[in-house]
């Protein structure tokens, strides 16, 4: 039995009956998410394009990697180029597959997947949603870092994306 209590844009929000391992039973609500795509973009002078966007949900401006929703049959590489594009007016030749996070694992199903991505050129300009407002910035992995350690850069995918392309050694000091 499943019960959509709300639809927004590609996101629903539903109950369904779980069974847990005991044999228990609940009704569980999980927003569920087609799913994102997560780009650490770097440019020819190894810097990092981090987005300052506001987000209305915090009514807050926040800094962070691009990423965005994958639209319909989108797979998670086409969602990132056009992410990419999109959210900064930049277009990669090179995308490398660093994984997944799953952000929200006790209440949503999203699965985020990360991209590196190089050899950017600049694009026609950016093609923002309407309801997206978006400057964009390119910073060294160091300013990056001084960012998070100052409490300025606050976005959890922002953080455990770089820190996995660090882990893989795709970023260094």
């Amino acid at each position: 039995m499943t019960k959509i209590i709300h639809k927004w844009k590609s996101f629903s929000l539903q109950e369904e009956r779980f069974v847990f391992p005991d044999n228990t039973n609940a009704i569980h609500t999980t927003l569920r998410h087609p799913g994102a795509a997560v780009i650490i973009a770097v440019d020819d002078k190894n810097k990092i394009a981090i987005l300052n966007q506001l987000r209305p949900s915090l009514n807050e401006w926040l800094y962070e990697l691009p990423a965005g929703t994958k639209e319909s049959g989108e797979t998670p590489l086409v969602c990132a180029q056009r992410e990419l594009e999109e959210e900064t007016g930049y277009s990669a030749t090179e995308f490398i597959s660093l994984g997944e996070l799953i952000p929200s694992a006790g209440f949503c199903d999203e699965v985020q997947y990360l991209f590196l991505a190089k050899n950017l050129s600049k694009t026609q300009r950016l093609t923002c949603d309407d309801d997206e407002f978006i400057d964009v910035f390119f910073l060294s992995l160091e300013e990056i870092e001084t960012k998070i350690k100052e409490g300025q850069i606050k976005d959890s995918k922002t953080m455990a994306a770089l820190n996995k392309a660090k882990i893989l050694g795709y970023l260094h000091d």
